[in-house]
């Protein structure tokens, strides 16, 4: 098994990480947001106090700030996002139950080491909420058994590590032979039981039962633990005895069923079947002892099950429907595959991460954290140190997406996942080496500059992005070359991948709490931001106002070729059917300090002059020429940046729109 033996190390020298927070007021909104997270949580549960690094993680605290942003365009307040960040923390990891839990989740929460589900949400989230959506994953413990009065229908009641509430489950008659009637403590399905559970829905409240209940399921996957007694003998006596080699066609058409235990090595894409593409398909590929591959196949509403996996886990099926890969219609070297039946029961032995120790050594890092200092030690050089312990998996790939502090580009080392990253683009370009959509990104910071690939499923879909604008991309892997280089990577289609331009985000200009107005004069001294002024339009030269065509789905200008094809000069891709008129805008601004030429395009450059490129070619050129002059001393908020190469580049990076002005206006908003 690797290990990660390089710590993480901030090196103060290579750049002033405080200074920049407190230039940028975006940076400082989240570290005054993660205090806030972090002081609150200890006074709602007071057992945690003192315990290091119990608040969100900072790429949490961003991409929420980020995802409010997006939805109040018009501008947020401090209070707006403070009350978003702590409403959707509490739902996320409930903090501050007041209700005591149950013993049994007590003793169980003290050796629960598993990496919480995506999509998992909380009993107390769905009383909050009065819904719960089917696709939701419910990781709960059962709290009791019982029957209903005068009945002979099983009821269930369930809580969970993160909530006060119990709630519960009518249990689904597939799995009443697991609770034994006799005894209700003392079957599979007993107290103290962990299970997954989704394909719920919740039966509101009425004015009949003041109650709210979960309505059977069929997709309930019991969790089993190797190291006790009770669970091990179990899978000794039913699971150990059937490998996939000793499946026959013949037997199971006699009547024989197959207990199987299993590794689930990989977990397939969602799948589209049939003529109108109205059938859903997912396969699971899983590895017996012996090593023999064989596919899981779930259909239609089954493939909700494939949520509950993760790779690495261990899979105990009792009685699955075993078929032939010939009439499942896969393709595959094996004759047979396993489907869920109505007879299959799940279990699972979940995949526990491993945890690594990572160093980390920073002011920014070392500074006070909501109401508490750190808990550090003494390096050699009396830095401050702080331990973090993040979960690995088999391979020793560190997953930071919990991580508590930001990461910085030189904190890059191999083997890490799920990192985030924020700073300048300073170059930008696609690869065109391979027949894949793959673009080159050099994000720079205070600490220094990384080339990140990014891998797109068909074409760029992030929008217009230019050197010099700030941006957030989360979602980050970071790996060795065989030629023993580092190599940042990004995926489209992975869980947890985006980025987010906060130059061109209109929310930033109109939220003072998350901007610092600078004034023209200051754009010389510092050109790694994005600069919000204040400004009016000084003087609009006539012969400043052009029109072109860009691509629409990246903003940027396109070329025409010998053939009469457009190419777009930075996806390097043919696009004639995806082009749009837009302005290439240069423009004086002023404002009290001084005066800035700067340019800009596309929207923002419509926003300026307040009317598009098609009405404005509409008028004539005396008509034009008077617009532009009503214009003068319109004033407005914008989003200024340093557009000039800071990158080393190469033949085919991109163009900058043949562009010689320094500043680039981002994004603007007219002042009413």
């Amino acid at each position: 098994m690797a290990t990660y033996t390089d710590p993480i190390i901030i090196d103060d020298n290579n750049g002033d990480n405080t200074t920049e927070a407190e230039e940028d007021a975006f940076l400082g909104f989240v570290d005054y947001a993660s205090s806030v997270l972090s002081s609150s949580e200890d006074r709602h549960d007071p057992d945690r106090v003192g315990e290091e690094n119990t608040g969100p993680a900072w790429s949490w605290i961003v991409s929420r700030i980020l995802k409010t942003c997006s939805a109040y365009s018009s501008g947020v307040t401090s209070a707006i996002l403070l009350s978003d960040l702590s409403q959707a923390w509490n739902e996320q990891y409930q903090i501050g139950a007041s209700k005591r839990k149950p013993e049994c989740i007590t003793q169980l929460k003290k050796k629960h080491r598993r990496t919480r589900l995506p999509n998992a949400v909380t009993i107390d989230s769905i009383y909050d909420k009065n819904f719960l959506s089917v696709n939701s994953i419910l990781e709960a413990v059962v709290v009791d058994v019982f029957l209903l009065p005068g009945t002979n229908i099983y009821m269930i009641s369930l809580g969970d590590f993160w909530s006060s509430n119990t709630i519960n489950l009518y249990l689904h008659r597939r799995y009443y032979d697991l609770v034994d009637p006799d005894s209700p403590d003392n079957g599979i399905l007993k107290k103290g039981r962990e299970i997954f559970l989704t394909g719920c829905c919740l039966r509101s409240a009425t004015e009949g039962s003041g109650c709210r209940r979960l309505l059977p399921t069929e997709y309930l996957v019991i969790l089993l633990d190797e190291n006790q007694d009770e669970d091990a003998m179990l899978l000794g006596a039913q699971f150990c005895s059937d490998s996939f080699s000793s499946i026959s066609l013949d037997s199971v058409k006699s009547g024989a069923s197959y207990s199987f235990y299993a590794r689930i090595e990989s977990i397939g894409l969602l799948e589209i079947q049939g003529k109108f593409g109205s059938l859903q398909r997912k396969q699971i590929t899983l590895v017996d002892n012996d090593g023999v591959n064989l596919k899981f196949i779930l259909w239609g509403e089954q493939i909700l099950l494939a949520n509950l996996f993760s790779v690495g886990s261990m899979l105990a099926l009792d009685r699955p429907f075993v078929a032939s890969a010939a009439e499942s219609n896969i393709e595959t070297c094996e004759e047979l595959c396993l489907e869920y039946g109505t007879a299959t029961q799940l279990y699972l032995v979940p995949f526990i991460q491993h945890e690594e120790q990572v160093i980390c050594v920073a002011s920014t890092q070392n500074r006070y954290q909501g109401s508490r200092p750190l808990n550090a030690i003494t390096h050699t050089q009396g830095l401050k140190v702080s331990q973090v312990m993040l979960p690995c998996n088999s391979e020793g790939t560190i997953d930071f997406s919990n991580y508590p502090f930001r990461s910085f580009v030189i904190d890059l080392r191999d083997k890490m996942t799920s990192i985030s990253l924020y700073g300048t683009v300073t170059d930008m370009f696609r690869e065109r080496s391979t027949a894949d959509t793959v673009f080159v990104l050099r994000i720079e910071d205070t600490t220094g500059a990384a080339a990140a690939k990014l891998h797109f499923v068909t074409s760029w879909s992030l929008g217009r992005l230019n050197l010099g604008h700030t941006i957030y991309i989360s979602g980050l892997t970071c790996s060795m070359t065989s030629q023993k280089l580092l190599e940042v990577s990004w995926f489209e289609k992975d869980v947890g991948a985006s980025l987010v331009n906060l130059s061109c985000l209109p929310a930033l200009l109109n939220s003072s709490c998350l901007h610092k107005l600078s004034y023209l004069s200051d754009l010389s001294s510092q050109t790694n931001i994005t600069h919000i002024c204040s400004v009016r339009l000084d003087h609009i030269e006539h012969f400043h106002v052009n029109s072109t065509f860009s691509h629409a789905l990246c903003g940027h200008f396109v070329n025409e070729m010998p053939d009469g094809l457009l190419e777009c000069n930075f996806c390097h891709s043919t696009c004639d059917d995806e082009v749009v008129r837009t302005f290439h805008l240069k423009i004086t601004l002023a404002d009290e300090s001084t005066k800035v030429l700067a340019w800009c395009t596309g929207a923002t450059a419509a926003e300026l002059l307040q009317i598009s490129p098609d009405e404005f070619y509409e008028l004539s050129e005396d008509e034009q020429a008077m617009y532009l002059y009503t214009l003068e001393n319109e004033r407005f908020m914008v989003a200024i940046v340093n557009c000039n190469r800071q990158g080393d580049g190469d033949v085919d990076s991109l163009n900058r729109e043949k562009e010689t002005v320094t500043w680039e206006i981002a994004r603007a908003l007219k002042c009413e």
